[in-house]
């Protein structure tokens, strides 16, 4: 017994004609005769007497369509409260945000994500790429912002737009007055990564295509943010690869340049993530607008990047399996 063949002998009762029926339905008039006799079998039951001109319900089948009207009207009732609540813009919002990104995006988005969701409580969180991922599969958290893909099947992913990496270099550089910035042996062993952030790091080793194993330094220092890694590029300890959006301000410096790499580009994709069972799809719509509106008109443009993928980095893979 399916719901459309519950719909089928309630609009055959109403019609009382089954060329009438199956126009309305859709269908044939074979599909829709078959589909009523596989509902009379399963039940064991006539519903229509189809020796009645017009065509008339059984006893039996009367109450049957009854019963019908009634599962279907619950039917609709269900599908209206899920749209409803789809559409519900209240309610508290747990977004994680991953830590290379929330210090510089969401200052600059949190205003217009609060004037687009006005009743909605957003309780935002800066986190590691693997804890997001994490905590949306306990339900800690409801959506990631977060650099994609990630590579598990049972996330969705909703890109808002793509940030290209900059190569950040002491003044004393030798690439330092060049317009772009090419990768040199000499610096293979000067990059500056961050602790724990294997997401990130896997971007940057792909950039450069480096492995994780280099030349020991005289020094052990787990750095953690970016900002820490600027400050170690601007005492000469090295050089890094930051995303767009962590300088933009260009601060004013004569110990530091900042510059692109060579066309095309290498970017990050950042997007909304969700588990699949996410509902609360105009929320999304509302953060993923209120994002866009709120980022620089450069990273608007229209660019072809290279995306740069961290999903199947071997140095991700063996990172997180030491984690678990």
């Amino acid at each position: 017994m399916t719901l459309q063949q519950l719909r089928y002998i309630v609009i055959l009762d109403q019609e009382k004609h089954f060329a009438n029926a199956a126009e309305k339905c859709a269908v044939t008039q074979p599909g829709l005769s078959i589909q009523l006799k596989k509902l009379e079998d399963e039940i064991g039951l006539k519903i229509f007497d189809r020796s009645k001109v017009p065509l008339k319900p059984t006893p039996l089948g009367k109450e049957i369509i009854t019963m019908a009207q009634r599962v279907l009207h619950d039917v609709d009732a269900m599908h209206d409260f899920v749209v409803s609540q789809k559409n519900q813009l209240k309610g508290t919002v747990t977004i994680g945000v991953v830590a290379t990104l929330a210090p510089y995006l969401i200052p600059l988005c949190l205003r217009e994500m609060q004037k687009a969701l006005p009743k909605v409580k957003l309780v935002i969180k800066e986190v590691s790429t693997y804890d997001s991922m994490k905590d949306l599969e306990l339900g800690e958290i409801d959506i990631a912002i977060m650099a994609t893909p990630c590579g598990n099947p049972y996330f969705k992913e909703y890109p808002i737009f793509e940030e290209p990496f900059l190569a950040y270099l002491p003044a004393l550089h030798v690439q330092a007055h060049k317009d772009y910035y090419h990768l040199e042996p000499n610096d293979i062993d000067k990059l500056l990564i961050l602790g724990g952030e294997y997401c990130f790091n896997s971007q940057l080793l792909k950039i450069c295509d480096l492995h994780a194993k280099r030349a020991p330094r005289a020094y052990d220092y787990e750095i953690n943010t970016i900002e820490s890694l600027k400050n170690m590029v601007k005492s000469q300890h090295g050089f890094a690869i930051i995303p767009w959006l962590s300088a933009k301000d260009r601060e004013i410096s004569s110990s530091v340049v900042c510059l692109p790499f060579e066309d095309p580009q290498p970017a990050r994709e950042i997007s909304l993530v969700t588990t699949d069972t996410f509902s609360k799809k105009l929320i999304l719509e509302k953060i993923s607008k209120a994002i866009w509106e709120s980022i620089p008109k450069e990273l608007k443009a229209s660019k072809s990047y290279r995306k740069i993928r961290w999903d199947d980095s071997p140095y991700w893979k063996s990172a997180v399996a030491d984690l678990k």
